[in-house]
């Protein structure tokens, strides 16, 4: 080898460690972890990797090989680093598998639905399509990533799927096994429907299909530990709303309207349906609330007060405080960024519509409070003194 055993056991140590830096692109764990360093030799300066692929044609292998690259040169003594690609056998993907879920975890479960789950479920809800849900949805979502929380969107829009274009995803899912490892884009992973048809081909589904396909998209797809999943909802109360809840009943809504005193109403259905579910409803954001003219007044072009009016209305309604959580401007900007697929909270922080679109997100940031250790109100046995 050209150097005598203690420095090379020494070198060895140091690539292993430099390999011990490189997470895997997708499941954002160290690649040595996830049992795809399969060995590596070192001659003369040269290491040599055989790493394991989880799919053959990862479309990763370029980042793979490019941050295995950079990590092992930056080694004194390290002149050049060759990658050799396997793909991992059956089995080696089954191991990899127990890994991500825990050993003996054979059946997928909704992680999010087990009482020990940290994260915070949002269901961004509307009672009529147009109303601007999926802008909402993706800002929130880049807006939250941002702040170094762990973000996941479920395109939940069956019909009208629209966030992976909107994100900027271009990448499709990949499988180990019956795991879906979902793309990324600006921090945030997504999962779409319009990600397993062909083109832009309609999808044509009844409720239990519907249902299914939820049911994979919050069990078999790997999320990793979440801070906040968003899920955009088709608008309405159908299927989707209904299995949502059954699947999902600690889902919080957020219920999108603009100020139209008839989308006003109708989001105010949409919003009652979390009485029959007994979902939380978290508050209310109004959208394409004013366009700002050159002379810096403003035009209602739908009116004025609807998200006031259905935020008051569900108070009433579910007996506990349902808050405006912000207005939206309504602004050319907004719709431009999205389709580009660089949501304007990154686009164009400074924009009055990015401003209150990254307020409502520092609302929602917040953890929820448990009640552990708070007092009720309640006087149980109380002793006078």
């Amino acid at each position: 080898m050209g150097c005598m055993s203690a420095p090379a056991s020494t070198i060895e140590d140091a690539i292993q460690a430099a390999l011990a830096t490189v997470d895997d692109p997708e499941i954002r764990r160290p690649i040595t972890d996830l049992g795809m360093v399969q060995g590596f030799t070192v001659v003369d300066g040269l290491v040599k990797v055989d790493l394991l692929l989880t799919v053959a044609g990862c479309p990763l292998r370029d980042k793979l090989n490019a941050d295995i690259t950079a990590a092992v040169t930056g080694i004194p003594g390290i002149t050049g680093v060759e990658i050799n690609f396997g793909v991992m056998n059956e089995e080696q993907r089954k191991a990899l598998q127990s890994t991500l879920r825990g050993p003996g975890a054979a059946e997928p479960v909704i992680p999010f639905a087990q009482p020990g789950s940290r994260t915070r479920v949002y269901a961004v809800a509307s009672g009529k399509g147009g109303v601007g849900k999926s802008s909402v949805t993706v800002n929130l979502a880049a807006a939250l990533a941002r702040r170094g929380l762990s973000v996941g969107v479920i395109d939940a829009d069956i019909y009208g799927h629209s966030v992976p274009r909107m994100l900027g995803v271009e990448n499709k899912p990949t499988r180990v096994e019956d795991m879906i490892m979902p793309p990324q884009s600006h921090g945030v992973k997504v999962i779409s429907i319009g990600m397993f048809t062909a083109g832009n081909a309609a999808v044509v589904w009844r409720g239990p299909m519907l249902h299914r396909a939820l049911q994979q998209f919050l069990a078999d797809v790997y999320w990793g530990d979440l801070d906040v999943l968003l899920l955009d909802l088709p608008p309405g109360t159908g299927d989707v709303a209904i299995s949502l809840a059954q699947l999902l009943p600690n889902a919080e809504i957020l219920v999108v309207t603009t100020p139209q005193a008839a989308a006003a109403e109708v989001a105010e259905r949409a919003g009652a349906i979390a009485l029959q579910t007994h979902q939380r409803l978290v508050g209310v954001v109004e959208n394409m609330s004013w366009l700002e003219l050159p002379d810096g007044s403003r035009m209602e072009v739908f009116g004025a007060g609807g998200g006031q009016a259905v935020a008051e209305s569900l108070t009433q309604t579910v007996g506990a405080r349902v808050p405006l959580l912000g207005q939206i401007p309504l602004d050319t900007r907004v719709r431009e960024a999205g389709d580009a697929g660089n949501p304007i909270v990154l686009a164009e922080p400074e924009a009055p519509a990015a401003k209150a679109l990254d307020g409502v997100a520092d609302k929602l940031a917040v953890r929820r409070e448990s009640l552990v250790g708070k007092p009720l109100g309640l006087m149980v046995n109380a002793k006078r003194g």
